[in-house]
């Protein structure tokens, strides 16, 4: 079962593409931090201008005679400006901490999405072995009816039973093959959803074993543990921190902006032939707000009945984290009783089937007794073979609930994935547009 855990740990699309969820949220951190680092914009034009100038005689003082002149320019001219933020009440540094807030959320979002896989994967790969040796039990089961049917159409040649006993392991074989076929059914569509959540077919699967030693000791021992580190309820302690966040960066637009603008520019024939130019300047910017509408109010309360959500939301994580918990543990349980009680069953049915038969051959049993002692050792190897893999998928459903479940703690035979690695590359990144693995 390692190798096909350790395949969908490393090649389950829902998995990965939780995993690129998880860089995407990194780029929130630089994006807030954009905040406290300069705008830089560079500028240019060119045109043309033609100015035509007539004076009358006379018109520039007595006896001036009269004058005409074209002028033909082409201003020009280039300059930079750089905006560098000063104080914006406060708004950039709640913003830095609201994406990292929302970075922790996405890492705790991403471990209960590999939890998740992870169990999905081990209850495919128990599903497959539970429904391949149903199958076989069922085609088993085929073939010694059909041997029944022959013995008990021959002792029915001799006179030995009746046309009833020939008809009633007729209609009993004919149940048999309807389960051989509900059987593979069930078979091909386990091996679908393996196929799901593994990436391969399976092939030779080896026994599944429970991880009932990586299990805490006792119910309240991984009720503990689930509602104090649950992937879960971390992501939603994380969800009321940046919705907390988000209304001092709503409240950030009510106070005032302090910002310094510094422009260089140079100009060239801007009103006459030689006219060249060079300015600079710098101005700082006070800006204070004093009524917008009401828009800004109205995003403030806004957010926080969003962050009032979240804390509730907080709230049903835990409600399911402990019912998942209390669930899994009593199907732990339940599947454990019901191994014992299968494995007598099973033995009782091959005791009784075996004395039904010799009982049958002197005539004090009838063949509809010995059709009932095979089916009850059908339905109890069934049974014995239901409530094994329900012990293994019960043993990972515990240590699921228990926010416990992963690559690390199963150590399986694959690089574990770093999530911090990607957010180390970006953080500080001040410009380029390829993701650090070079697209």
């Amino acid at each position: 079962m390692d190798s096909a855990l350790s395949r969908a740990y490393s090649a389950n699309p829902t998995l990965n593409a939780q995993r690129a969820a998880v860089r995407a949220t990194n780029e929130n951190v630089p994006q807030a931090l954009s905040g406290y680092r300069p705008r830089i914009n560079a500028s240019a034009d060119i045109g043309a201008s033609i100015s035509d100038s007539a004076f009358p005689a006379g018109a520039q003082g007595p006896g001036a005679p009269r004058t005409q002149s074209t002028s033909r320019l082409a201003p020009r001219g280039a300059g930079i400006a750089i905006d560098q933020n000063i104080f914006d009440g406060g708004k950039t540094r709640s913003s830095v901490s609201q994406a990292e807030s929302q970075v922790l959320g996405a890492r705790a979002a991403l471990l209960n999405t590999e939890q998740n896989v992870l169990l999905d994967a081990a209850t495919s790969y128990m599903n497959v072995l539970r429904d391949t040796a149903i199958l076989n039990l069922n085609r088993n089961n085929v073939e010694v009816l059909e041997e029944q049917l022959r013995q008990t159409r021959d002792r029915f040649q001799v006179g030995e039973v009746t046309r009833t006993d020939v008809a009633q392991a007729e209609a009993r074989l004919s149940q048999a093959q309807s389960a051989e076929i509900l059987a593979g059914s069930n078979l091909k569509t386990s091996i679908a959803r393996f196929r799901q959540n593994i990436g391969t077919e399976p092939k030779q699967l080896a026994p599944g074993r429970p991880v009932e030693n990586l299990l805490p000791k006792s119910l309240p021992a991984a009720l503990n543990i689930a509602l104090s580190g649950h992937p879960a309820i971390i992501a939603a302690l994380h969800g009321v921190d940046a919705a907390e966040l988000q209304v001092k960066v709503t409240e950030a637009d009510l106070y005032p902006v302090l910002g310094v603008r510094g422009t260089v520019a140079q100009r060239y024939d801007n009103q006459f032939f030689g006219d060249n130019r060079t300015t600079a300047s710098a101005v700082a910017t006070l800006t204070i707000p004093i009524y917008e509408g009401g828009q800004v109010y109205s995003r403030t309360r806004q957010a926080k009945e969003t962050a009032g959500q979240r804390r509730i939301e907080v709230d049903t994580s835990r409600d399911s984290v402990r019912a998942a918990v209390v669930s899994a543990w009593g199907g732990l349980e339940a599947a454990k009783a019901q191994i014992v009680a299968a494995q007598a069953q099973v033995q009782a049915a091959e005791t009784a089937l075996a004395g039904v038969r010799e009982e049958a051959k002197v005539g004090q049993r009838t063949t509809l007794d010995v059709l009932n002692a095979q089916q009850e050792l059908v339905i109890a190897r069934s049974t014995l073979v239901t409530a094994q893999r329900d012990r293994v998928v019960a043993s990972y459903s515990v240590l699921s609930a228990s926010g416990k479940l992963s690559a690390q703690t199963l150590r399986l035979k694959t690089e574990p994935y770093d999530a911090r690695k990607h957010y180390d590359q970006v953080k500080g990144l001040l410009w380029g547009t390829q993701v650090p693995d070079g697209r």
